[in-house]
């Protein structure tokens, strides 16, 4: 198994026949994820990369059984998009657009308080359950099957996090990237949540920035429910001055607890294995799997 999606997933591309839809859906489909479709307002009925395009999300549900969603759409119409998804049905959203205004953000998590429809995003490079499916425009070579979980804030950390657990002779079950945005879908909580439930994830990579509390709320709920699994984490900014403005918007320190010194602190204390460093993450990762050294 893994979390959020696998190679049974069917999925639907919204934005499916501009530019970045069809560079990243002919990514996905070579990768082996199972892409049933996409939409395209006013170009259905054609078909593209050998694939159906429907006008509606609902009419691409209803034709393929479609339960998974990605998002290649201008920011100015993304969060329709996203509430589209999930008034058709769909299971699990994955926003890619980055520059969605935060008032949008705000209908679309009002929006989907109480329906069955997750999102992860937006501005964010996706999720890929290594080898099996890929819902995102992460580099698919980069993640080997195994059993380590990665959550992180960062695109390209996400990547890295990936080499670095395979050169350390391990593997990723799933990589989540839930985007930097002030306003996300799925929380650094939420996903460690769905690991420490995956019968297939042994342990979890952990990766934050500075701004926003949410490496805290994680840390803290990692504590209380016990440490059931052993994490990992790192935390980006950590040179940053106060009140500088990172890559990601909601990159930005507004209290105590949001520098990267304060958040690391916090996970050390809630029992988290803290690195300073990205290129420590698998050899740190690969001394927690395996505290004893293995004899030659």
């Amino acid at each position: 198994m893994s979390i959020l999606v696998n190679k049974n997933s069917k999925i639907l591309v919204q934005g499916f026949t501009g530019t970045e839809g069809t560079f990243h859906a002919t990514q996905m489909i070579e990768y082996g994820t199972h892409v049933v479709g996409g939409v395209t307002p006013g170009k259905g009925g054609n078909k593209h990369l050998d694939k159906p395009v429907f006008n509606t999300v609902a009419d691409c549900v209803k034709s393929t059984g479609a339960d998974v969603s990605i998002i290649f759409v201008p920011p100015a119409f993304a969060a329709d998009a996203i509430m589209e998804s999930a008034e058709a049905g769909i299971k699990l959203v994955v926003c890619i657009t980055e520059g969605i205004p935060v008032q949008d953000m705000v209908k679309v998590k009002n929006y989907l308080l109480g329906k069955n429809t997750r999102l992860v995003g937006p501005n964010c490079p996706g999720v890929i359950t290594a080898e099996e499916c890929k819902v995102g425009i992460m580099p698919g070579f980069v993640f080997i099957k195994g059993r380590i979980g990665i959550v992180s804030k960062s695109g390209t950390l996400t990547y890295e996090a990936a080499d670095q657990v395979a050169k350390a002779g391990l593997g990723i079950s799933t990589a989540v990237g839930i985007g930097g945005d002030p306003i996300i879908g799925t929380t650094t909580k939420e996903a460690i949540e769905l690991f420490m439930n995956d019968p297939n994830t042994d342990a979890i990579v952990m990766i934050g920035e500075i701004g926003g509390g949410m490496e805290a709320e994680a840390a803290r709920w990692i504590k209380e429910t016990g440490n059931k699994k052993p994490v990992v984490g790192f935390i980006a900014g950590q040179t940053a001055p106060p009140g500088r403005r990172m890559g990601h918007a909601g990159a930005i320190v507004g209290g105590a607890e949001d520098t990267a010194a304060a958040k690391m602190k916090i996970m050390e204390e809630c029992g988290i294995h803290v690195v300073k460093s990205p290129a420590d993450i698998g050899k740190r990762m690969a001394e927690v799997i395996l505290p004893v050294p293995l004899k030659g």
